[in-house]
């Protein structure tokens, strides 16, 4: 078994032999999770100048919740709406990838440097999304990166709208602590 350290770097790195290798490995579902978990508390941690300390939290809570909505998303648009002929998955082998796809997000922890902030976010956003791409491709087993391209933009938009209306829904929750 890979170390847990090992899969974050090669992860980061956009290797797709490690995308295809979590997607496969069954037991890797707690170190995937842990990677989200650890790229929120980055991201709240970068951003402790601006949300303060309930941020960190509510920021953890809404990046597990929107990796799983992702996920799911992603699943159903890969597999239903976009699929190849060769295209084969389920939700686990999506969670795995798409939680490693996460490990860029660690990066965020160095918006606290308040100069950093933003462009920290910048590249960790984009990085991320590179990583998403080629997590998606694997684990759908696309031939096509344009395809995947094509899954997570409308899983990105669905996931936003979801992401308003809750907002607008039930407001903002750090107001209130």
């Amino acid at each position: 078994m890979a170390s847990f350290g090992d899969r974050i770097i090669r992860a980061s790195k956009l290797d797709s032999n490690l995308y295809e290798e979590v997607e496969a490995d069954k037991s890797a579902m707690g170190q995937a999770v842990t990677v989200v978990v650890l790229s929120s508390i980055a991201a709240g941690v970068g951003t402790v100048t601006t949300a303060g300390i309930s941020g960190i939290v509510f920021g953890t809570i809404a990046a597990l919740a929107g990796w799983i909505v992702w996920a799911f998303l992603t699943y159903f648009i890969g597999t239903r709406l976009l699929p190849e002929p060769q295209t084969k998955a389920d939700y686990g082998e999506l969670l795995r990838t798409i939680g490693f796809a996460s490990s860029p997000g660690l990066i965020r922890v160095l918006g606290v440097i308040p100069f950093l902030q933003s462009i920290v976010f910048i590249i960790a956003g984009i990085w991320m999304l590179v990583a998403m791409i080629i997590a998606v491709r694997q684990a759908l087993d696309y031939n096509s990166t344009l395809r995947a391209v094509g899954v997570c933009v409308i899983g990105w938009i669905v996931q936003g709208i979801i992401i308003v209306l809750l907002y607008w829904i039930i407001g903002n929750p750090i107001e209130g602590v």
